[in-house]
């Protein structure tokens, strides 16, 4: 029997705020989980307005508890003095199995824990859509490169014979 990955899941995703696109050409996705994240008041109105950034992000494991660094949430407009700083460290909501998962796979297999997406749930939960990936090396990014160019000239020529 030949082993497989399992299917990625697929998560109650009602509003993306925040996608990381560059992410699935730097990186193979070996696979994903959903987390929580622990949000200030004026960070969860900001999110909701649709601002928000994981452009430059990761996640990392600090005292057994996964944060998520770099991610920008602009202060909300109609905040007081209690307004968030953009850019600090956010905690992510895992259990301990998974966390000790992923610190598994990051110390032995060297993989990296990158944020995919930062959503809502059909609760109205602010949830992050992370990825252990792996690393593409300057070869691999050239041949997706030419996939994704042969996919897009694929299109036009079915659209115009089509």
């Amino acid at each position: 029997m030949s082993k497989t990955a399992p299917p990625s899941p697929e998560f109650d995703k009602k509003k993306i705020v925040a996608e990381n696109r560059r992410v699935r050409f730097d990186y193979f996705i070996e696979q994903k989980f959903e987390a929580g994240i622990a949000l200030q008041g004026t960070e969860v109105k900001a999110l909701r307005n649709g601002e928000g950034s994981i452009a430059e992000s990761y996640a990392t494991v600090e005292d057994e508890e996964v944060v998520l660094i770099n991610s920008h949430i602009p202060e909300y407009k109609n905040g007081s003095w209690m307004n968030h700083e953009p850019r600090r460290k956010r905690r992510l909501l895992l259990k301990k199995r998974e966390i000790g998962r992923l610190m598994g796979a990051i110390n032995r297999q060297g993989l990296t824990l990158v944020p995919l997406s930062i959503y809502f749930n059909g609760k109205g939960k602010a949830k992050v859509e992370l990825a252990l990936a792996r690393g593409k090396k300057v070869h691999d990014k050239r041949e997706t490169i030419k996939e994704r160019d042969w996919k897009r000239e694929q299109q036009r020529l079915m659209k115009s014979n089509g």
